[in-house]
């Protein structure tokens, strides 16, 4: 007893007393324990292209097994740099404007880190992804939400600006989005660029999503003149190439606070696994065809998924894009989202 006593007086931090497993990995942890079928958690229901993975083979029979550059190798850079002016519109200097992360989380973290105080506010757009509002919450930063509306996941432009404040620093974009599938238009973009100018905050747009849409293009902020210089955009290959695990992330932006955020991402994970830099490289040189298919193939799966929901009493929210889904059902069926996971799985 006396040794318990002695473990839990010891000090733990106020910044992490209230911090837990979020739902996603909980309810993804019971239903692995009962052999179910997990559709809550972002994983890759299809292989890594084979370029991908024998590209990281090599790399490790080739011994790239010691620390990067702290931005990342040179070769993922200038791959990045081309895709980002081809597929985004966004030119950017592989030298000086993109740090390789490890995963786009990393990139977040590092972006928070290296440009908001304990104090300063962040504008979130809900529903939201947990693991942007949860790291916010870790470093100190005051959340303001702007609720999307369903069906097709619209924002009050006078609920968004009366969100900002003179403590705003920072407004997210996770677009396609996680976990609405809403792909913002460029009307939506503009209308934020112009607040984020006027009250002289930094977008932050997690694009992780990019390739998977449903005949609804992908718009990338920092392509517009008025937000490039107050943009950091975030990608990644985790669900370009389903390698959700390798964490292998990226962000863009200005060089000033890519230099700030290269420093940050050395001290917190020196840099991002070697081989699989390489890996991803390859990667990035794969056809259109490749992104034609996968495209193609997660159209099938969504069409499937919301066929089978309306099928069981739901009404599902059809995405334009990203994997994800959200789905309302009756309000006497269940008292809310959780409770109706809790039945599910039970």
């Amino acid at each position: 007893m006396k040794r318990k006593e002695r473990l839990v007086s010891r000090p733990i931090a106020e910044r992490v007393r209230n911090i837990r497993q979020s739902d996603i990995r909980r309810f993804s942890a019971i239903c692995a324990a009962m052999n179910g079928v997990n559709l809550s958690q972002g994983v890759c229901d299809q292989p890594a292209p084979d370029a991908v993975k024998e590209a990281a083979k090599r790399a490790i029979d080739a011994d790239h097994a010691t620390y990067t550059n702290l931005r990342g190798i040179i070769e993922l850079r200038r791959a990045i740099a081309a895709k980002m002016q081809d597929f985004n519109g966004i030119p950017c200097d592989p030298e000086k404007e993109i740090c390789v992360t490890v995963g786009s989380a990393g990139a977040f973290a590092c972006a928070v880190l290296s440009t908001l105080n304990p104090g300063d506010e962040c504008v979130i757009f809900s529903p939201f992804y947990s693991y942007h509002v949860n790291l916010l919450r870790l470093f100190g930063v005051g959340i303001r939400y702007v609720d999307l509306v369903p069906p097709d996941w619209s924002y009050d432009p006078a609920q968004l600006e009366a969100a900002l404040t003179d403590r705003t620093k920072m407004i997210v974009v996770c677009t396609p989005g996680n976990p609405t599938g809403k792909v913002y238009t460029e009307a939506e973009l503009l209308a934020i660029a112009d607040l984020a100018k006027r009250h002289n905050a930094w977008i932050v747009t997690d694009e992780i999503y990019e390739y998977i849409t449903y005949g609804k293009p992908h718009v990338s902020v920092a392509r517009f003149e008025s937000a490039r210089d107050r943009t950091i955009t975030i990608s990644g290959a985790s669900k370009t190439y389903a390698v959700t695990g390798w964490r292998v992330g990226y962000a863009v932006g200005p060089e000033s606070v890519i230099d700030r955020m290269a420093v940050v991402s050395d001290l917190l994970y020196i840099c991002a696994p070697a081989p699989l830099q390489h890996g991803i490289t390859a990667g990035m040189q794969l056809d259109e065809a490749y992104y034609r298919k996968m495209q193609a193939d997660y159209l099938a799966k969504r069409e499937l998924l919301v066929e089978t929901l309306r099928e069981i009493g739901f009404d599902p929210y059809v995405p334009d894009g990203s994997y994800y889904l959200l789905a309302a059902f009756e309000p006497d069926r269940w008292t809310d989202a959780t409770a109706a996971t809790e039945a599910i799985l039970n």
